[in-house]
């Protein structure tokens, strides 16, 4: 349910219906805009009654929202979300690029790697710390040391990290280090982690499940938004289909669908979304025509000896002309909505 304040409502007048949402044993999220304040009731849908909120003081509206995720949807907050990640805001209208290798492997491969991709004009800059692999043999990351790395990155460039989580325990370890906090498509429907990121205080990037739906992603994402962390991007990073060709199938249409249904930003990651270092580029453009508030492109000094996902990497140079092919397609696409 969405209660709808009256434009001339005080903060006294919005704190009295808060106060009644809080009686009734429910919660209430304000989204506050430019003219209008507005609360989500979220809880026991049996305790609501409409008539219990409409007549209160200033009170303009009440809207039952029909969508399961409540918060996350466009009917509670009309405006788009932008998170803003060490200074690269995801969602006011321009691209933000992040980049990095796919795992951190050593301190120069990570600083040889960091100082390129800002070079060519990434904002923040990736590094898996920890690695879920399909394989129990498979590298899976140096853990802590691989943050320390990170942060040593960090200074040395300035550019924001973001890197995974996957264990609620490590919640609190990985939030000292990183900017913005990944959750993987495997743990997308880890609701203990997702508790935890939601009181964490820092941003969290939600990878979409290979096998969800588009309300089960937004679901996902619910959770974070019901525990109090509103900065939230979502990422689709391929779904699996019956393609062979690539790793996953790149579902492009899911960019436009999130932009209709919720308010939150969503970036493409066309690495894992192809699995293929040759179509990371046309799908880039692809996804920026589809109106993505960004991308995540795995990039590494040298490939083919990569640790882990070598195959779907970029070199510096190939990311370097992604970087300006696809700078040419934002142009484009901020000429036409001008013209």
């Amino acid at each position: 349910m969405i209660i709808v304040m009256n434009a001339r409502a005080t903060q006294a007048d919005v704190n009295h219906v808060v106060d009644r949402v809080k009686e009734l044993g429910l919660k209430a999220h304000l989204s506050q805009g430019v003219e209008r304040t507005i609360i989500g009731v979220i809880g026991d849908e049996r305790l609501l009654k409409k008539e219990q909120f409409s007549l209160l003081p200033l009170v303009e509206d009440v809207i039952p929202i029909l969508k399961p995720y409540k918060l996350a949807s466009r009917e509670f907050r009309r405006e788009n979300t932008v998170v803003d990640v060490a200074g690269v805001k995801f969602g006011d209208g321009r691209l933000a690029v992040i980049a990095g290798p796919c795992s951190v492997e050593s301190e120069e491969q990570l600083l040889t790697t960091a100082r390129a991709v800002k070079d060519a004009g990434a904002g923040l800059l990736r590094g898996g710390a920890y690695k879920p692999r399909t394989s129990p043999y498979a590298f899976q990351g140096l853990g802590e040391e691989g943050l320390k790395l990170l942060a040593v990155a960090r200074q040395e460039t300035g550019m924001g990290i973001v890197t995974e989580v996957m264990e609620s325990s490590d919640v609190d370890l990985v939030a000292r280090y990183a900017d913005l906090l990944q959750v993987g498509a495997r743990n997308m429907h880890n609701t203990k982690l997702l508790r935890a990121l939601s009181g964490v205080g820092k941003p969290v990037l939600l990878k979409r499940n290979f096998a969800a739906t588009l309300n089960e992603f937004l679901m996902s994402a619910e959770y974070l938004l019901s525990g109090g962390n509103a900065n939230v991007i979502l990422c689709e990073r391929g779904i699996r289909t019956f393609v062979e060709y690539t790793r996953n199938t790149l579902d492009l249409n899911v960019v436009p669908a999130v932009k209709q249904l919720s308010h939150l930003p969503i970036i493409v990651d066309p690495s894992h979304g192809t699995g293929r270092h040759d179509f990371v580029l046309p799908m880039s453009r692809a996804a920026v025509a589809a109106g993505a508030d960004g991308l995540m492109i795995e990039v590494h000094p040298h490939p083919a000896e990569a640790f882990s996902d070598g195959e779907q990497s970029l070199t510096p140079d190939a990311f370097a002309n992604l970087m300006r092919e696809v700078r040419e397609v934002e142009r484009a696409l901020h000429v036409t909505a001008g013209a």
